[in-house]
């Protein structure tokens, strides 16, 4: 009996879904699951229906995953200290460690923060000492190179183009000559099988027959705009034509510099680029329906635990943003699907859950010690329903651009943004009743409701807000963040040294 709904449509399809669902998980004659990892480069929960019923990008094959296992509505990054997000995402989903003491954290070596040999402690390492084939395919670049080597097959390359070729069914191709090879050998290992895409991301070249379906162009004139067509996707609705003060990280690329969109916020040009990611996602949808294909007709799917995430969300448009530098739940949320033997069909969870809690989650699904470095909690209870969420509060950081840069926190309903950029120029503070303002509307747009915006000036809140200043601090404190903010004690911290950067714009530029 599969684990997973046919993927053909059965009538019988919520029958098989109540069956599958009471399997107790990790039975005794499943005790060596196979574990299939997904994850996709920038993508916004916001994007899918799964999280938005308005969006009108169409990914069956995701749909009907979440229709068999569990979807997070609280999974997140932790952060960044680069303007490539992914690199330290990639880093903690490979390691387990939280953010300011990866191998490459600013100072974390030298202080003693990240322990040595760290490579043989990450993902592969740990499933290939306990005797499964792991094997990777993904983008090359952004990422933690000498855990990535430790696969027994990798096959990587970044592939952004139109074609089968150059696009996201190359990656699945990988995985698929991979799974014959290994019904060919009547291998009875079980697999840990990393499939990673190279889109979303820029340049989103989606497939010819994609684009014209969400009326999208691959512009690539910075003195026009792309032609306006009614099957683009809407704005988004927390869209704003810009950010009403500066992000904190001049001459960002991903903001001034991606091919399509540039500097432009306009609704064109926005409705064109939401239209190629959709391209582009739905594309990666069609691909991972042709590995759950395979592995059905091979008879691994019943045995597999699969999740599926991306390495951080996007702004595109929303809150006058384009890339992945913020900390807004668009972009510092990701999607997190999960099914397997067990996990309950059609089930959420809020979960509060990092991508640094793979590595201990995946270990505790397939039975085996996580490794001692590990910095993660295991969600196992909660894809169990014994537990609704992993723990209370959630950090995140971004200081890629000037420094100290955002900080952020959450608990329960409520969260804390602050922004330290450009040399003190810009001080910042945003707290969100999320209950109330899940789309962390500002003033900026125009919504009606005592709740509907920023409250961090509301003196109605000024006890909620000095509980969440008091929060965050704690957190940073915990977690070794290297820096402090301008109203936080200094804590006697030497911060690390700055690198030069570009000349800076002037504080009212976006």
């Amino acid at each position: 009996m599969s684990a997973l709904p046919s993927l053909r449509f059965l009538p019988s399809l919520a029958v098989l879904l109540a069956l599958w669902a009471s399997v107790p998980l990790l039975a005794a004659d499943r005790s060596r699951p196979n574990l299939l990892f997904i994850i996709v480069d920038d993508q916004s929960p916001q994007d899918l229906q799964i999280y938005n019923p308005a969006s009108t990008l169409e990914t069956p094959n995701l749909d009907r995953l979440a229709a068999s296992g569990m979807t997070f509505d609280g999974a997140h990054h932790m952060g960044s200290f680069s303007g490539a997000v992914c690199t330290p995402s990639r880093h903690m989903v490979m390691c387990g460690r939280t953010l300011w003491h990866l191998p490459i954290a600013p100072q974390a070596v030298a202080a003693g923060l990240c322990p040595p040999n760290l490579p043989e402690s990450t993902l592969a390492a740990v499933f290939n000492r306990a005797g499964y084939d792991t094997m990777r395919t993904c983008k090359k670049g952004n990422s933690y190179a000498a855990a990535n080597a430790q696969f027994t097959v990798v096959r990587d390359a970044t592939r952004r183009g139109g074609t089968a070729e150059t696009g996201s069914a190359w990656h699945a191709d990988q995985v698929l000559a991979w799974l014959d090879e290994r019904a060919a050998a009547k291998t009875d290992k079980p697999f840990l099988l990393y499939f990673g895409f190279s889109h979303p991301h820029d340049t989103r070249d989606g497939t010819p027959e994609l684009l014209a379906k969400y009326g999208a162009a691959n512009h690539t004139d910075r003195k026009t705009l792309p032609a306006a067509d009614p099957r683009q996707p809407e704005l988004p609705v927390n869209y704003l034509p810009q950010h009403p003060f500066p992000h904190g990280h001049p001459n960002l690329r991903d903001e001034v510099a991606v091919s399509g969109v540039w500097e432009k916020r306009d609704e064109r040009t926005i409705r064109n680029e939401l239209g190629r990611e959709f391209a582009c996602s739905e594309n990666i949808d069609i691909q991972i329906g042709r590995v759950l294909k395979q592995l059905e007709a091979q008879g691994e799917l019943d045995n597999t635990y699969i999740v599926y995430t991306a390495d951080h969300g996007m702004a595109i448009g929303r809150h006058g943003l384009q890339g992945k530098q913020n900390l807004y739940e668009h972009t510092w949320r990701v999607p997190l699907i999960v099914t397997g033997p067990g996990i309950a069909a059609g089930s959420r969870a809020v979960g509060n859950v990092y991508l640094l809690d793979m590595l201990a989650t995946l270990c505790d699904l397939a039975g085996v010690e996580p490794p001692a470095s590990n910095e993660g909690i295991s969600f196992k209870p909660v894809l169990e329903g014994k537990k609704a969420t992993t723990r209370d509060v959630l950090y995140g950081s971004y200081s890629g651009g000037t420094k100290p840069g955002m900080r952020c926190v959450k608990k329960g309903d409520w969260k804390l943004i602050k922004y330290d950029v450009l040399d003190g120029q810009v001080h910042e503070t945003q707290l969100f009743n999320l209950a109330a303002n899940p789309h962390e509307f500002l003033t900026q747009h125009r919504q009606t409701g005592s709740q509907q915006t920023n409250l961090a000036g509301d003196p109605q809140h000024a006890e909620k807000l000095a509980e969440m200043e008091a929060l965050l601090l704690a957190e940073m404190r915990r977690l070794d963040d290297p820096y402090r903010l301008w109203n936080q004690p200094a804590d006697d911290l030497k911060p690390p040294a700055d690198v030069k950067r570009k000349p800076r714009r002037k504080p009212g530029k976006p």
